[in-house]
């Protein structure tokens, strides 16, 4: 049946906001052309979201023309601002932007393992609405919040998991109790991976799994462009999963002796440790893991004599290691034994789900680099019939707060961008 009046309105409507997003600042010729509706069709919505407060005029085209320029019709940035949140064991990141996503103010605050419940949640929230005053938001339309554990598919709420602090479900509430916004939260690989789809490593793809790496493991599934949660909201918890090489089982409390034993940074560091490996220098906020994958990645990158001089007739006939051949061995053994045990976790993902493409995330994955990631593939293509391509993660620890980000301005932009009763 063809649409009411009303409904194609309203079509036309989304497909013009979206286009304004998407391309930027449009004249009505060009949003003509771009949606295929006719001169006055245009007219009349850009009148519309005129007089909605969502359009605006921003500029004049350039283009050579008689008579005046024609307007240029944009996004009102300001109608709503948005904040993203990432929360950590060891601290708080939030960023505040427009309604267009543009990055307005950004702040962190380390939380300390013995800082109460109260104070670290007072901390967060006041960090949250410092940076909005920063940014010049009088108020906050929509949070994105991403934070490590299990989300409720049904409440969306932050569920009790054990080894995580009380602070972050408290958190939550206290948002949605001190700011006037709404409030979304989602496990912080699966923003990971949205945002590594969006603008990331997993640009051309609709279905891969992204493998996180940071303090901690876990791992995100997407399938025919569509995220997946699971019954429980537990998918991609691969911390759990069983594997060889550990001495123990993991319980339904506590992953250790899972696949979080092998890959986890204290499992990394310590397995750099057995290689003669010790990070040099840290960042702040950065997993020790990967600073010692990033010194392997650029001591095997860098070029160095793998031996001293050929000896002369008169000196001894055995050539030594110099000291930067035996950094460099260290390195190799290193990543080679730190791609033995990725692969381990990737192949059972990839033996089930067969997403053709695993992203490692994370600020390791990051790190690591192509490197890290063409050792991660020749692993799996001796492991698995099934092809499989691995890529490093462009985003590293930063996708959380994009994918928190896009999630918090696509909501208010649903909500926003909505058909409105007339």
């Amino acid at each position: 049946m063809p649409a009411s009046p009303s409904t194609a309105r309203a079509i036309n409507d989304r497909l013009a906001l979206r286009l304004l997003q998407q391309e930027g600042p449009l004249t009505a010729g060009q949003l003509k052309q771009l949606t295929g509706l006719s001169r006055p069709t245009v007219a009349d919505l850009v009148e519309r979201l005129t007089a909605a407060g969502l359009i605006e005029v921003v500029g004049e085209s350039g283009e050579q023309r008689r008579g005046p320029n024609a307007r240029l019709y944009g996004i009102v940035a300001d109608r709503a601002h948005l904040a993203a949140l990432d929360v950590r064991t060891e601290g708080v990141s939030v960023v505040v932007s427009d309604l267009l996503g543009r990055e307005l103010a950004r702040a962190s605050v380390p939380i300390a393992d013995d800082t109460g419940t109260g104070p670290a949640v007072e901390q967060a929230v006041t960090l949250v609405e410092r940076a909005a005053k920063e940014a010049g938001a009088e108020r906050l339309h929509t949070v994105g919040v991403g934070a490590p554990g299990l989300i409720d598919p049904a409440t969306g709420e932050l569920r009790d998991s054990s080894g995580l602090p009380e602070w972050h479900r408290r958190l939550v509430a206290a948002l949605q109790e001190r700011l006037p916004a709404r409030v979304i939260v989602e496990n912080e690989t699966n923003l990971a991976a949205l945002a590594e789809q969006r603008d990331g490593a997993a640009r051309d793809r609709d279905t891969f799994v992204l493998l996180w790496l940071g303090h901690g493991t876990g791992a995100a599934v997407v399938l025919d462009g569509r995220l997946r949660r699971g019954a429980s909201g537990g998918t991609g918890e691969i911390g759990f999963l069983p594997v060889p090489g550990t001495s123990t089982l993991p319980s339904a409390t506590d992953c250790e002796g899972g696949f979080h034993s092998l890959a986890g940074s204290a499992a990394i560091v310590e397995l750099a440790a057995g290689h003669g490996l010790v990070a040099t220098a840290v960042s702040p906020g950065e997993p020790e893991a990967a600073a010692l994958v990033r010194q392997a990645v650029t001591a095997l990158a860098s070029p160095s004599p793998s031996r001293s001089p050929s000896p002369s007739p008169s000196s001894s006939p055995s050539p030594s290691l110099s000291p930067s051949s035996s950094a460099s061995s260290g390195a190799d053994r290193f990543l080679s034994a730190l791609a033995d045990r990725l692969a381990i976790g990737a192949a059972s993902v990839v033996a089930v789900l067969d997403p053709g493409c695993v992203v490692l995330g994370g600020e390791v994955g990051q790190v690591g680099g192509e490197m890290l990631a063409a050792r991660v593939g020749e692993r799996l293509a001796r492991m698995s019939p099934l092809p499989v391509e691995v890529r490093a993660s462009v985003l590293g620890g930063g996708a959380v707060l994009r994918g928190a980000l896009l999630t918090a301005r696509e909501s208010a932009q649903d909500e926003l961008f909505a058909p409105r009763s007339r």
